[in-house]
């Protein structure tokens, strides 16, 4: 799958690009630096009417404006004012990496304490799925497109 970098790791800057043409659009500041390079899946739509989010784990710095192939490797459910906006997790392709404690617990700060600035922002967070249900979510969503726009 195809992942578009938005959002650089270590940054509070959320940039915001159209996610059709990946143009620029605009930037704001949030409450809480971004874990890893975090952006969308190409060519999908989620249940929140906007491409699927998608934290691509690796230490290397990835750009935004970056588009670059990758593996999900897991799903991490989340709620987001009481709509679904479930995480993608990948890597780069061909890459490993491993999700244990401490990169769930990254995630799961960054998720809390991004909105920490918006009032009433409510975030929920479930369970953290397999690769399975990465790869059924983004083909589910993938299907999604051609019936939303």
């Amino acid at each position: 799958m195809q992942v578009f970098i938005e959002n650089e790791a270590g940054s509070r800057r959320k940039n915001i690009y159209d996610e059709r043409t990946l143009r620029y659009l605009s930037t704001v500041d949030v409450s809480a630096s971004y874990p890893y390079p975090y952006g969308f899946v190409i060519g999908t739509i989620g249940d929140d009417d906007d491409a699927v989010d998608c934290f691509v784990l690796t230490a290397e710095p990835l750009v935004a404006g970056t588009l670059l192939e990758c593996d999900p490797i897991a799903l991490l459910e989340q709620v987001e004012d009481g709509e679904i906006d479930h995480k993608v997790l990948a890597v780069p392709s061909g890459a490993y990496a491993t999700i244990d404690e401490t990169v769930i617990a990254a995630l799961k700060k960054f998720i809390c304490d991004v909105f920490a600035h918006v009032p009433n922002k409510r975030m929920e967070i479930g369970r953290l799925l397999g690769r399975d249900a990465a790869e059924s979510y983004v083909r589910q969503c993938r299907g999604a497109l051609g019936s939303a726009r």
